[in-house]
């Protein structure tokens, strides 16, 4: 359903109401993961690492949504920290792999807990072939803009 040229109805702009969505996620990742001394970036950062381990600076940055510049300056907090580490020299090329210390996948499985709680409470009241659809719908919403 086309509403081109209608103008915006924020009652039903799926647009606003997606970012309405994400402003409320955003809120409430942000509050189960204040406990915990994490920002959202961080622990993005730490669930790409756990799902792919090796990933360079550049791929956490695109994976984290944020820029190259944002993602070493949390690499670095999070070296010192204990929380991941990367070779001195790169192993090949310019790329340094980044991987989580123990201590690190220990503050990725609580920080995945609160997260997943919070994903529960967004999706309580659906179905679960709601949720298939709900997902399948951003999924193809995404492409749509990333297409062109």
């Amino acid at each position: 359903m086309s509403r081109r040229g209608a103008g915006i109805h924020l009652e039903t702009s799926v647009g606003y109401l997606l970012k309405e969505a994400s402003s409320a996620l955003r809120l409430a990742m942000e509050e189960a993961l204040r406990p915990l001394g994490m920002t959202i970036t961080h622990y993005s950062c730490l669930e790409l690492l756990g799902q792919r381990p090796g990933l360079s600076s550049s791929e956490l940055a695109r994976g984290a949504f944020v820029t190259r510049q944002s993602m070493n300056v949390l690499l670095r907090t999070l070296e010192e920290e204990g929380h991941v580490t990367r070779p001195a020299e790169a192993p090949v090329g310019k790329v340094l792999p980044t991987r989580l210390t123990l201590r690190g996948r220990r503050l990725l499985a609580r920080a995945t807990v609160a997260v997943r709680e919070v994903e529960v409470r967004m999706l309580d009241g659906l179905t679960e072939e709601e949720q298939a659809d709900a997902a399948r719908l951003l999924r193809g919403m995404a492409r749509s803009l990333s297409a062109g």
